[in-house]
C-alpha cells in the first residue's frame, strides 16, 4: 500500500535523510526493537530496493 504523500523533494536532502534514519531508529529501539531487529530491517529494506532495481523500475509495487 503506497502512502499517500506527495512529491518529497526535500527528502533528498542528506540531513533530511540522516535526520529520518535517527528517528526511526529511536522509535524502534523505544518500542522494545533490539539492534539486530533494526540490522533485520535494514536488510530488509535494501533487499526491496535492489528488487526494485533488478525489475527495471523506480516506482514501488503496485503503482
Amino acid at each position: 500500500m503506497a502512502l499517500p504523500f506527495g512529491e518529497t523533494t526535500g527528502a533528498r536532502d542528506a540531513r533530511t535523510l540522516a535526520i529520518l534514519a535517527r528517528t526511526i531508529y529511536r522509535e524502534l529501539r523505544s518500542s522494545g526493537f533490539e539492534a539486530r531487529d533494526v540490522i533485520a530491517l535494514a536488510g530488509e529494506l535494501l533487499g526491496q530496493v535492489t528488487s526494485e532495481f533488478r525489475r527495471g523500475s523506480s516506482a514501488p509495487r503496485g503503482e
